[in-house]
């Protein structure tokens, strides 16, 4: 919230000047929402503001009758009634017109859950009535809490996988249902007659530990998150504020979390040696019936090096459909490899998946030369000779090297890329391969088999909603017969 009127979301500010603004069709459907989410409540610094948030809520009640338009839709409502009973429970008074909104949005949010949906929604929904149950009393307000309890009961046990992971693997939204999960716990604190009881039998602390870890494993050394799957920088906390959250509501997070680690759950693997961090896919796409949020990202993998992200998946600009959400889901902008021009998973329009790779004989070893990690994936058996692309990444203290053996039969054009983060910006061709002068003028070489050709191009990062910043991509190409085996070694 720049001003009492001015609104930054997405990438993208615009001015909320009159009653229709809230649902202007000039502006993006995902900036409408998040201007209807009310998350300034809680943003940084945000007592500063709290005239500003007090206005705002007068107007939105006063310009959004009832069941009209895209702040009554469930998931808008329920961040929002989350935000304002927060909002409240922080010292900010609501007067009888704001309660009886809240109410009246608790009450629409209770007859219009996401079942259709389900995933994160169904649970922002359960978060949404548990805060309204306690908030308000009497037996409505009980109604509410008790659904809300039964529904996060039963979705975290469905959503929550074994290794602490939620099950759409976005680490984007797995940290946005963490902090969740913190909340839950704070208001336990807050109304301990409701919650405390049932908090402390179902055990909401060690899922947050849980959940903590895997989020651990699957963020850079710089300590933000990894891209796989739907997954941008600015959405949800870093694992240090989410961890630093849990240590004030006494929950203890590992002082320092496992350099390296396996997800088997989920279906992800970090290695760690020297200067180098992987983190790689061995994953479903996704929940089998909400496959929404995956991208064609099975075998790709993300490095940093010396704490520098090196390595990068595209990541997430966009939610409309349209060429940019078709190219960021596709396997062409993520660190693997693609045949014949396809992608591994069949994605289509904003959230669809029709077809999707399998993985399959995975494997993680710690071997004499390092640790090592491997899998195989069925997504290109469909074509013509059915390959079948296997992957192993080895990793020492004196480099990565990422195999991959392409089976099958017949002709095909196989194309394996490592798209660069855009501060990798100095690049020469040398005779077996590629020099990288990285930050404190560090030298990083990268060899490719002579079986392939290497070259360098161009694609695309998107670290955040409503950003593209073009970088390099280095790729080798195999225009023929298989099976192939081409071995790429990153070297210092």
């Amino acid at each position: 919230m720049l001003s009492p009127t001015r609104f930054q979301f997405i990438g993208e500010v615009a001015e909320l000047k009159t009653a229709k603004d809230w649902n202007s069709a000039a502006l993006p459907k995902l900036w409408l929402y998040n201007l209807h989410y009310f998350d300034d409540l809680r943003a940084m610094e945000c007592s500063a503001r709290s005239s500003w948030h007090r206005d705002l809520i007068g107007r939105w009640i006063a310009e959004n009758p009832p069941l009209a338009g895209n702040g009554w839709e469930p998931y808008p409502v329920s961040l929002r009634v989350a935000n304002w009973i927060a909002w409240a429970l922080a010292g900010n008074e609501l007067d009888v017109a704001m309660r009886d909104s809240l109410a009246a949005q608790a009450r629409v949010l209770d007859a219009t859950l996401e079942f259709h949906l389900r995933g994160n929604h169904l649970l922002a929904n359960a978060k949404a009535l548990v805060f309204a149950g306690c908030y308000f009393s009497g037996p409505e307000a009980e109604a509410w809490l008790r659904t809300g309890l039964d529904l996060l009961h039963a979705e975290w046990r469905e959503q929550i996988l074994d290794d602490g992971a939620h099950f759409e693997l976005s680490p984007m939204y797995h940290a946005v249902i963490l902090e969740d999960v913190l909340d839950l716990v704070q208001l336990s604190r807050i109304f301990p007659a409701q919650l405390a009881a049932v908090a402390e039998s179902r055990a909401w602390r060690t899922l947050a530990l849980r959940m903590l870890e895997w989020l651990a494993g699957m963020s850079h050394a710089d300590g933000e998150i990894s891209f796989f799957n739907d997954a941008a920088f600015g959405i949800s906390r870093t694992y240090g504020e989410l961890a630093a959250y849990a240590v004030l509501l006494g929950i203890a997070p590992k002082a320092k979390p496992d350099p390296s680690c396996r997800f088997a759950s989920s279906g992800y693997v970090r290695l760690v040696q020297g200067p180098f961090q992987v983190i790689f896919d061995m994953a479903e796409i996704g929940p089998s019936y909400l496959p929404g949020h995956g991208h064609a990202d099975v075998l790709s993998l993300e490095v940093s090096f010396a704490g520098r992200r090196l390595v990068t998946n595209g990541g997430t600009s966009s939610y409309a459909n349209g060429a940019v959400r078709e190219e960021e889901r596709s396997t062409a902008a993520h660190a693997t490899v693609e045949i014949d021009g396809q992608n591994s998973s069949e994605v289509w329009a904003s959230f669809r998946v029709g077809r999707r790779a399998r993985p399959f004989d995975v494997t993680v070893a710690e071997t004499p030369e390092g640790q090592s990690a491997a899998a195989s994936h069925d997504g290109y058996r469909w074509l013509s000779g059915k390959p079948v692309h296997r992957r192993e990444v080895i990793l020492s203290p004196s480099g990565l090297r990422i195999h991959d053996r392409i089976t099958g039969e017949g002709t095909h054009t196989v194309i394996g890329r490592f798209p660069l983060h855009p501060a990798v910006s100095e690049i020469e061709r040398e005779s077996n391969g590629w020099r990288l002068r990285l930050q404190e003028s560090r030298i990083l070489r990268v060899v490719f088999d002579d079986s392939v050709d290497s070259f360098l191009s161009e694609g695309y990062y998107a670290p955040t909603f409503g950003q593209r910043i073009l970088r390099p991509v280095l790729a080798w190409r195999h225009n023929g017969a298989l099976p192939l085996s081409a071995e790429t070694r990153f070297e210092f």
